[in-house]
């Protein structure tokens, strides 16, 4: 199974496999029921999660149900607990929408919620994030997660998220964790998939940040909260929702206009 994960992933586009994931996430969700883990986004338990990724494979860490990553379900948690996502009106723009939360933001009625993607077949808005068709100051909430690493020039991109957020709004811009790194490294001479693939952690990436991604959003402007939530759970939990240990949810603001 391990070996089937790793071909779809590097060989099939990406909007074909959120199509196919919607036929075969039923068939996968009834086979591993169990109780030894637990999705939080839905409730439901299994035996064991799915191994996913596109080089080094990490083992336990797709939801059967959902199909959440670690990252998923942490945001979940998070938003679930410290914020008022769920209950407060709220204007939502959500970038590259991820399956586990697009029909449940979608149906909560407190949300005027807001889909875009330059690809997905799942967005509202077809856009480039370097060139947003909405007015200035439109959102209270931004959701980007895991998409800046894809951006050639993600200085325009941040801008532009700044832009479209509302004075005291805010957003969660997740990337890929290699938060051990110093500075960031790129390089746009770099074209071939393997290489982009071993150098930036998958072959569709132009980079991958260090800790100096948190000082260059407080450059665009935004006041920056790494947030180690995993810090507030128990180790329990951590091991029954399968989250990475340490993992850093950067929460941004757009201040209050004076």
């Amino acid at each position: 199974m391990k070996n089937l994960f790793k071909f779809f992933l590097n060989f099939l586009p990406r909007p074909f496999l959120i199509r196919l994931s919607y036929t075969v996430r039923p068939f996968l969700a009834f086979f591993l029921k169990g109780d030894s883990f637990f999705d939080p986004i839905d409730g439901e338990g299994f035996r064991t999660f799915l191994p996913y990724g596109y080089g080094n494979q990490r083992n336990n860490v797709l939801s059967p149900s959902t199909l959440s990553l670690e990252r998923h379900r942490l945001l979940w948690l998070y938003l679930k607990e410290e914020t008022d996502f769920f209950s407060a009106h709220k204007s939502v723009l959500h970038f590259a929408p991820e399956q586990c939360f697009f029909k449940r933001f979608r149906a909560l009625k407190n949300l005027n919620y807001t889909t875009t993607d330059l690809e997905s077949p799942i967005a509202d808005v077809k856009a480039d994030i370097c060139n947003l068709p909405f007015e200035n100051n439109s959102y209270d909430i931004v959701l980007c997660n895991h998409v800046l690493e894809h951006i050639p020039n993600d200085t325009k991109a941040m801008q532009e998220l700044y832009r479209v957020m509302k004075p005291g709004g805010y957003g969660v811009f997740q990337i890929p964790q290699e938060l051990h790194r110093e500075t960031t490294f790129e390089d746009d001479t770099i074209t071939d998939k393997a290489e982009r693939a071993r150098l930036f952690g998958q072959y569709d990436h132009v980079r991958v940040y260090g800790r100096d991604y948190f000082n260059k959003l407080r450059r665009i402007g935004f006041t920056v909260e790494e947030v180690d939530y995993t810090a507030m759970l128990s180790p329990e939990d951590i091991t029954k929702y399968c989250l990475a240990k340490g993992e850093i949810i950067p929460v941004v603001y757009k201040p209050e206009a004076k």
